[in-house]
């Protein structure tokens, strides 16, 4: 019952978060959420320390948990990294592209398809992140797909909070174009695809968003 307690909490509070109901630097107050959720504050606390774990909520000594406050330079920093990364990544796989690993990308896409569908905003983004992973994983470079995880976790709340459904539907297109660059071994354009996707997701990314200063009670009431 604890668990799933924690899981509602982690899950009402992810969906404030993401439908921009809870602004950057909202400071979450544990006796506040106990009070809202009518459950202990030791449970509020194991809810906030996921969603830090997640990247969601940053927890800060003697001052309580904030709702993270991403930075546009940091997320810009993060792409032109991974352009680099990425452009080379995409010339290997098509070097040792197989049937096998088509397959599974081919799997990963329609998983997408389906987030995007559902309007799961989490999993979409989760989803569309790990594709970058994915490739990584299937050519066997696990250092690579820790990289990548890393660098995309550290945009993936930006992401969240300022990608729209019809870019992220857009970009799971673009995913699915770059899986058939690779399927016939065009590496110049499989390289081209990935380039322009990546900064077409930075382009989408609304960082001047405006948000309402909404309290807590009415942010997840609403």
């Amino acid at each position: 019952m604890e668990s799933s307690s924690t899981s509602a909490i982690v899950e009402a509070l992810t969906r404030a978060i993401v439908e921009h109901r809870l602004q950057p630097g909202t400071k979450l107050a544990e006796q506040k959420l106990a009070d809202h959720f009518g459950v202990s504050r030791t449970l509020v606390r194991q809810a906030l320390f996921q969603l830090a774990q997640n990247r969601l909520v940053t927890l800060e000594p003697a001052r309580g948990a904030f709702v993270a406050t991403p930075s546009a330079e940091e997320a810009r920093q993060v792409f032109a990294v991974r352009r680099m990364l990425e452009s080379e990544m995409t010339r290997a796989f098509v070097r040792q592209v197989t049937p096998a690993k088509l397959r599974a990308l081919r799997a990963h896409v329609a998983a997408e398809k389906a987030a995007v569908g559902s309007q799961d905003a989490s999993s979409r983004t989760e989803l569309l992140g790990d594709f970058h992973v994915r490739m990584a994983e299937l050519m066997g470079n696990e250092v690579l797909a820790q990289m990548l995880g890393d660098l995309i976790s550290r945009c993936a709340l930006i992401t969240l909070m300022y990608q729209s459904a019809s870019a992220a539907e857009h970009s799971h297109e673009e995913h699915a174009a770059i899986v058939a660059a690779l399927a016939a071994r065009d590496e110049e354009r499989a390289v081209q695809l990935m380039q322009s996707h990546l900064e077409h997701v930075e382009a989408s990314l609304a960082f001047d968003r405006k948000r309402p200063a909404s309290d807590l009670a009415a942010a997840l009431t609403s």
